[in-house]
């Protein structure tokens, strides 16, 4: 399409007058179509980007021998430093959130019987120590069930991959254990104080597991 002032020629070569605002707004609208915006950065990378500028000036502020606003250059900085924490937590996560994915026997000791675990819970519930004896309980259980062959050995598994997979065989204690496991994570990962309570329920909980006998697995097939 052709333009001669602000006339616009058809294919058959007939002038057509175009308004200027018309033409304004039609090139607007084009401009507003996602194939020319797909490689922006999202919003995040330029809240991102110019927090990084903002950082970088105020840096320069504070070093600068001849700045005279030093101070309000340091509070800028440190309110910067606020907000891209905040962005980055709230992109990716608390730190331990990711933590969750440690196994719950890792650490320096090899494997211990339920036994061993559930005597190291009770020697931690004397003196009083209430997160290690949560700790040592919810492994006593866990323990307990891979003895029983409820679960099999596995490094590296979590708590809630435990309560998730020891449900589906004991289907009657499958909420008991879902809960077991939330409060070991409330617990082992600093968002809430342990305590008798928690810790009785954790033991309560490896007692009655112990006397509940699994769901043999369905087996499939059927008749031709």
């Amino acid at each position: 399409m052709g333009f001669r002032g602000e006339g616009a020629l058809l294919t058959d070569g007939a002038p057509v007058d175009v308004p200027r605002d018309a033409a304004r707004e039609a090139a607007h609208e084009e401009l507003r179509k996602a194939v020319y915006h797909q490689n922006e950065p999202g919003p995040v990378e330029r809240l991102v980007d110019w927090i990084k500028e903002q950082f970088h000036r105020a840096v320069d502020d504070v070093a600068s021998p001849l700045g005279g606003g030093g101070n309000a250059a340091l509070v800028v900085l440190l309110l910067l430093l606020l907000v891209l924490g905040v962005v980055l937590w709230r992109r990716y996560g608390a730190p331990r959130r990711a933590a969750r994915a440690a196994g719950l026997f890792t650490g320096p000791r090899g494997p211990r019987s339920a036994a061993q675990h559930r005597a190291d819970a009770a020697a931690h519930a004397a003196r009083g120590d209430w997160e290690d004896a949560v700790r040592e309980q919810m492994r006593a259980l866990v323990r307990g069930l891979e003895e029983r062959t409820v679960l099999s050995p596995r490094p590296g598994r979590t708590a809630d991959e435990a309560a998730a997979e020891a449900g589906r065989a004991l289907p009657d204690q499958a909420r008991a254990l879902a809960s077991a496991a939330r409060l070991f994570d409330d617990i082992a990962f600093g968002e809430r104080p342990a305590d008798e309570r928690a810790y009785r329920l954790l033991a309560d909980l490896d007692q009655t597991l112990g006397r509940t006998r699994p769901v043999p697995a369905a087996v499939g097939g059927g008749t031709a």
